[in-house]
């Protein structure tokens, strides 16, 4: 394991979280000890404001980055907090550097969480944010060909699950999805998903955020829930995945990406060794890195 990353990991709280308000409270520790230093948050202009839901309002933070000319691309992010937990300050650290270094307005969602209000909740909520954000894209001044969606850990799963929703409806047209080491398959059927022993994330936590979030009858699990488990990855957006060499979830992430090449969509695969889940949202240098590269991604892809 990287040095640094250990350091770190050894200084988290740990044990498991058993009940999903322990898991709350365990995330909201997390977000403290592991949150992001961000310099850049004093030159974005970042607002909140409730937008309509399935469900009722919605709570989204806007991040507008300095110098905008134009109309500018934009990222719809889901927090990720393994469908039970999170909100919008879990993953803020992330999305400043995305608005301040790719010059990419961040629509960052606070959609409901299970186990109160299970799938399909969350991904509506989600493609409600999305709708809105294209909706509302002469008032943000947003380019609507350059609209994405991105997410970590069960944002990810939500960002894919949503592109697979907006292809399968004909709804709006996503640019890209930023896919940070997502969990994408309830089945655990990958050695890495088995596997009792990995930091942060192992195989029996993965197991019980599925089991809240879809139930424990997985006979027939929804791809929308669990994108893995679509049959057709055709038409989808160009995609960035992030994979960690520790985590749970990093053989179907891999494996994700392989069957999105293979269905020609255009993939960008990072895969990061001596790593765990959730090693970018932690100060350190491969995870400076890390970061550096999405938000490189990101301005490679919308700028041009």
């Amino acid at each position: 394991m990287d040095p640094a990353l250990s350091a770190i990991l050894a200084a988290l709280p740990s044990g498991a979280a058993g009940t999903p308000q322990e898991s709350r409270a365990q995330a909201r520790a997390y977000t403290e000890m592991m949150g992001l230093d961000a310099p850049d948050r004093d030159r974005l202009h970042i607002s909140e404001r409730a937008i309509p839901g399935p469900g009722g309002d919605l709570r989204v933070r806007i991040y507008e980055p300095p110098e905008r000319v134009g109309p500018s691309p934009a990222i719809v992010y889901f927090h990720g907090g393994g469908f039970i937990a999170g909100d919008l300050d879990t993953e803020d650290g992330r999305c400043v550097r995305i608005a301040a270094d790719a010059g990419c307005v961040v629509v960052s969602v606070e959609y409901r969480l299970a186990p109160e209000h299970p799938f399909p909740a969350p991904v509506d909520d989600c493609y409600a944010a999305l709708e809105w954000t294209v909706a509302a894209a002469p008032e943000l001044g947003l380019d609507p060909t350059r609209i994405g969606v991105g997410g970590g850990s069960a944002g990810g799963t939500i960002a894919a699950a949503v592109a697979l929703m907006a292809r399968d409806r004909g709804g709006p047209a996503i640019a890209f999805q930023l896919l940070v080491y997502p969990a994408l398959d309830d089945r655990q059927l990958t050695p890495s998903s088995q596997a009792p022993d990995r930091p942060v994330v192992n195989a029996e936590g993965v197991r019980r955020l599925w089991d809240h979030y879809v139930g424990t009858d997985r006979s027939s699990v929804s791809p929308y829930a669990a994108p893995a488990r679509a049959d057709d990855l055709t038409g989808l957006p160009r995609a960035y995945v992030m994979t960690a060499e520790l985590d749970a979830l990093r053989d179907e992430g891999i494996e994700f990406a392989l069957r999105l090449l293979r269905s020609g969509v255009s993939v960008d695969l990072r895969h990061y060794g001596e790593t765990f889940h959730g090693f970018d949202l932690m100060p350190s240098t491969i995870s400076r890195h890390a970061l550096d590269d999405q938000a490189t991604w990101v301005r490679t892809i919308t700028q041009h």
